[in-house]
């Protein structure tokens, strides 16, 4: 291909050359015009060099041409198995890498099927194990509404039975009565009327004026009129759906309740002077208290008309913490007359002890003074047989005889 290329270039500097040559001729014969026939000549020798010079440039053209053509099929041929060995080494490669990535691949499948699973597993494991615990809750919640609404239904039982709900209140006010009062204190089925077959549930025993006195009895009985409060918490969630004279009505049908049950305790359990010219009225709930509070001048007309004092569970504790403080200090009125006695009394005997304590000192400085007068005598003594000379112990137990150890008395004594 080189040697084409260099007999291309060789034809194009003769062309170029030969074309110089004919310019310059040209330019010459112009600047001649006189040798016309010089020209002629010319033309004609350059006429028959052309001739001479046209078959070697055909014939080098040919030549050229076959050897170009020949480059070209070699070139073709050297490509062609240039480009299968590249082809063939590229899909060698590309077959390797294809191997290499599936491989790769693979693991990295097998990798992410096991991180899969096993994570799957593990958040299975913990939504199952966290399902199964909430099942259990709602399985205990079940049980726990199931025995709620079990001791609802009780309950509403207990409620809708008019003794039932009598015996709750009563339950529950004795209750309260046991934890602030004593026993000695209240009496329970109290008989306020002679020949009466009536009995208030609950008595509070207040203390006459002197203890011969008779108890003055204050009746406390316990109602609950759960109907007519329970169709007036009705109406209250759904006032929106009732007119004003249907809720004046029931208003009004539950005020009577409570003034019938106010009538009933004031006919049958106030009896002065057996009892005082009053009587409590115990609601069970606080709710329904503050219904009662909550009616204009139903609580003053209870008092007035009936005189009755109602009271829920926390006014009770209060009125009879008062009560308890009145009793304890008419108690300590009583008895100070005693204490006064008694006080003396100790004086008393006080002052004979003051004396009984200053005999006693007497003597036992006159003991002190004869101890210590001997204690003198004794020193003396002591003096006089310093110029003794002291027998040995055994010479003087003979003559003497065995001498009483006084040291552990002392010791025991000190």
């Amino acid at each position: 291909m080189m040697n084409c290329t260099m007999d291309i270039t060789t034809f194009f500097l003769l062309v170029g050359l030969i074309a110089i040559g004919l310019i310059n001729i040209i330019l010459t014969l112009i600047g001649s015009r006189s040798n016309l026939g010089g020209f002629k000549n010319k033309l004609i020798e350059m006429n028959a060099e052309l001739r001479r010079i046209d078959p070697l440039i055909r014939d080098e053209f040919s030549r050229n041409r076959d050897e170009s053509r020949q480059s070209l099929k070699d070139n073709r041929v050297e490509q062609a198995t240039s480009l299968k060995e590249i082809r063939e080494t590229v899909e060698s490669k590309l077959r390797s890498i294809q191997d290499d990535n599936n491989k790769r691949l693979e693991e990295m499948r097998k990798t992410v099927d096991e991180k899969l699973q096993e994570t799957v597993e593990k958040r299975f494991n913990e939504s199952f194990k966290m399902i199964s615990d909430r099942l259990e809750q709602v399985h205990r919640g079940l049980g726990e509404m199931q025995t709620l609404a079990s001791g609802v239904g009780d309950l509403k039982k207990v409620l809708t039975n008019v003794k039932t709900r009598g015996n709750l209140g009563e339950i529950q006010l004795g209750a309260i009565l046991e934890q602030i009062l004593s026993a000695e204190q209240y009496e329970h089925n109290a008989a306020v009327k002679k020949g009466s077959q009536e009995r208030v549930e609950y008595a509070i025993k207040l203390p006459g004026k002197n203890n011969d006195d008779q108890s003055l009895l204050l009746p406390i009985d316990s109602k609950f009129p759960t109907e007519d409060y329970q169709r007036l918490l009705d109406v209250y969630e759904n006032i929106s759906d009732l007119n004003s004279k249907e809720v004046d009505a029931i208003s009004k049908q539950f005020e009577n309740s409570v003034k019938k049950n106010a009538k009933d305790i004031r006919s049958k359990y106030i009896n002065p002077p057996v009892t005082t010219d009053f009587a409590i009225m115990f609601v069970p709930t606080e709710g329904l208290y503050a219904e009662i509070l909550r009616r204009t001048g139903l609580f003053e007309v209870l008092q007035r008309d009936y005189r009755v004092t109602v009271v829920g569970p926390t006014n009770l504790v209060a009125f009879l913490s008062s009560l308890q403080m009145g009793f304890k200090t008419l108690a300590i009125e009583k008895r100070s007359s005693e204490v006064w006695e008694i006080l003396g009394a100790v004086k008393t005997e006080f002052g004979r002890f003051g004396r009984l304590l200053d005999d006693t000192k007497r003597k036992l400085q006159a003991a002190t003074n004869v101890i210590d007068a001997a204690g003198v005598r004794s020193r003396a003594i002591e003096k006089k047989l310093r110029a003794v000379q002291e027998l040995p112990q055994e010479k003087a137990v003979d003559l003497l005889g065995e001498a009483v150890d006084l040291e552990p008395e002392d010791r025991e004594a000190e």
